[in-house]
């Protein structure tokens, strides 16, 4: 099985000191970069988060603060990562609701303009939650009959996120080989940034899913309640809900020169 893929798709995972989006950091980062010809190219770095990871967090992956006291900082390995994955799609294991928003606000701290506008993310966990409702471990006997040993190591769940992923598409007969029907169907509901506090309605426009305004019109709540946006700025919403916030404003002013 070889993915039918028009440009490149990274897998990657991330192992993390928590998982709260705005405030924890990656301590681990591991990517396979799939061309269209097949050849594969993989990395992972440790990353030093510059915060002290929790004791339970590491009882989960195995990385310790000793272990990323002398690693570099995401900050001096974003170029690196930016230029491995600029030109593809994304793929991951629960990549939507976690490994891209908190890879985007890395990005975004680190001052690389990271975003998803032309490219597609295919998250793996959702296709398979929709098929079997497992875990990737299970997903990985299930699908391969292998035993994931090394689960939460982040190069081993990248790789058998990737082997579950083509499993798939030779076990499923309308699940599609190629990246653009992968990423619709393993998407949920449609944001318009990636932690979900702005989504599209049915007629594709932006609107707030949160607080007072739930339901209403991003555009409509700015122009009608200007310091509504400042106050959105300035409180504790992820860099990427913030970036997207201040274009829809940017459009809409525009759009009445």
């Amino acid at each position: 099985m070889q993915l039918n893929l028009t440009k490149p798709i990274c897998f990657f995972d991330l192992e993390t000191t928590g998982v709260n989006i705005t405030s924890d950091r990656i301590v681990e980062i591991s990517i396979l970069k799939v061309y269209p010809d097949g050849k594969e190219e993989r990395k992972t770095w440790l990353v030093n988060p510059e915060m002290p990871i929790p004791k339970e967090v590491t009882e989960i992956h195995g990385i310790s603060d000793e272990k990323v006291a002398n690693e570099p900082t995401f900050k001096e390995l974003a170029k690196e990562i930016h230029n491995m994955i600029k030109d593809s799609d994304l793929g991951g294991f629960n990549s939507n609701r976690f490994d891209i928003p908190l890879l985007a606000e890395e990005m975004l701290r680190a001052d690389i303009d990271f975003d998803m506008k032309n490219r597609m993310a295919v998250d793996v966990q959702t296709i398979f939650h929709k098929m079997e409702q497992r875990t990737l471990s299970a997903a990985y006997k299930f699908y391969c009959d292998k035993n994931l040993d090394d689960a939460h190591s982040a190069e081993a769940d990248t790789n058998a996120t990737y082997e579950v992923l083509k499993a798939q598409i030779a076990k499923y007969d309308d699940l599609e080989n190629n990246t653009k029907f992968l990423a619709e169907f393993s998407s949920r509901k449609k944001f318009a940034d990636f932690a979900g506090f702005i989504v599209f309605n049915k007629d594709n426009k932006e609107c707030f899913s949160f607080g007072k305004h739930k339901g209403k019109l991003v555009t409509e709540v700015l122009e009608k309640e200007p310091g509504y946006f400042g106050w959105l700025l300035n409180a504790d919403f992820p860099l990427y809900t913030k970036k997207v916030l201040t274009a829809i404003k940017l459009r809409s002013f525009n759009n009445k020169l």
